[in-house]
């Protein structure tokens, strides 16, 4: 049997807590903003002593130089695929063989591994998989069910919202105590973020939409597509431009594009890295997210604090999140979407006024209160002795 040494389960009277980092190691999405955030708040603060760690052979030697400053790393070599079978059938091996003993485990992307002693924390971002598992893909339909080994051994669970909190709660039976909503913070815009646009327009336009978005159903970026088709005629001067990695909704939008009689105006970029998505944001004429449901929601809130307006969906968390500071319509209304979004274009005192709101809004989340909220959270946990089904 393979055995970490143990090491002190505190530092001083600072809580010890193992982040899992994994989602560092891809091209960041909502969750690798999440993890890398949160890693450099909790860093920021002197009352925890936080290391981070990844459940991954080929890749994890990218770790290290993905963490945010002050956020260190040692482990043994966790092998994914096999750990991941192990875990999906027993409680163990327990994650501190691989990473030392310590207070509480925080697993970041709807999976936390087994603890020997420490309390466990799992964050789950959204229920998509089981409200839309058409929406999902075969590595994601999982979640539930490792979602709820995690309960059974006695998990906490934190949620970015209180509506996904309820959502938790309804769907899994758990105790309301042990589930904490705590917003996100705007993830920061990196340095020397200014520059020459990122993009090249279409001949004829000087303004652009912006949608920023994995492709994937759940995004609703063929509606986006529609109901920019519908005011492309009264708006000559605005091009469309979808920003995000390819997903598995990649056909459907591929054909809605293609589709489009303003198709010649549509720009898609691919996934960009933070100084060509903030240089977007900034340049947008307005920020269109039309998803169907959300947990949270990242992009409205950036493009607030970048000083965007918003036209969103009232979908899952949203409402919660942007309150009164973006443009909201019914998700799937392509109409409404179009008109939203013309009036946007077509007012600049409506432009102004939902800029001045936004921006206020925005200013209320921050990562050093998401870190805040999360240490009494893993100080609770690690109170209640939390750990169950211990490998023996």
């Amino acid at each position: 049997m393979v055995s970490a040494d143990p090491g002190p389960a505190a530092v001083g009277s600072r809580l010890t807590v193992r982040v899992d980092a994994t989602p560092l190691l891809a091209p960041p999405t909502g969750v690798g903003v999440f993890c890398r955030s949160l890693l450099g708040a909790l860093a920021r603060r002197g009352d925890v002593s936080i290391e981070a760690f990844a459940v991954s052979w080929r890749r994890r030697h990218r770790l290290v130089g993905a963490l945010p400053d002050g956020v260190g790393s040692r482990q043994r070599p966790m092998p994914a695929r096999p750990l991941h079978a192990l875990w999906r059938r027993v409680p163990g091996p327990p994650v501190e063989w691989f990473v030392g003993r310590c207070d509480v485990v925080h697993g970041t992307n709807f999976v936390v591994p087994p603890t020997r002693r420490a309390a466990a924390v799992v964050t789950v971002h959204d229920l998509t998989t089981l409200h839309f598992p058409e929406l999902c893909d075969r590595a994601t339909l999982v979640y539930p069910e490792l979602i709820e080994r995690a309960l059974h051994r006695g998990a906490w669970v934190h949620t970015p919202s209180s509506f996904v909190a309820a959502e938790v709660v309804e769907a899994f039976g758990v105790d309301p105590a042990r589930v904490r909503a705590v917003h996100s913070g705007v993830p920061a815009p990196p340095r020397a973020a200014g520059g020459p646009s990122p993009v090249t327009l279409p001949a004829g336009t000087d303004r652009y939409v912006l949608a920023v978005g994995t492709a994937e159903p759940r995004k609703d970026l063929p509606g986006l597509v529609e109901a920019f088709t519908r005011l492309a005629g009264e708006h000559r001067d605005v091009a469309l431009v979808l920003t995000g990695p390819v997903g598995w909704g990649e056909r459907d939008l591929a054909e809605a594009v293609e589709a489009s009689p303003a198709r010649s105006r549509i720009v898609r970029t691919g996934w960009v890295d933070d100084h060509r998505l903030w240089a977007l944001l900034r340049g947008a004429a307005v920020l269109a997210f039309p998803s169907r449901y959300e947990g949270f929601g990242f992009p409205p809130l950036q493009a607030m604090a970048a000083g965007v307006p918003v036209v969103a969906t009232r979908a899952g968390a949203l409402p919660e999140v942007l309150g009164d500071g973006a443009e909201l319509v019914t998700a799937g209304d392509r109409d409404a979407l179009a008109d939203a979004l013309g009036a946007v274009l077509a007012s600049e005192e409506h432009r102004r006024a939902l800029v001045a709101r936004g921006s206020a809004r925005a200013a209320a989340f921050s990562w050093e209160r998401c870190a805040e909220g999360l240490v009494g959270l893993y100080c609770d946990a690690a109170g209640a002795g939390t750990a169950r089904g211990r490998w023996r």
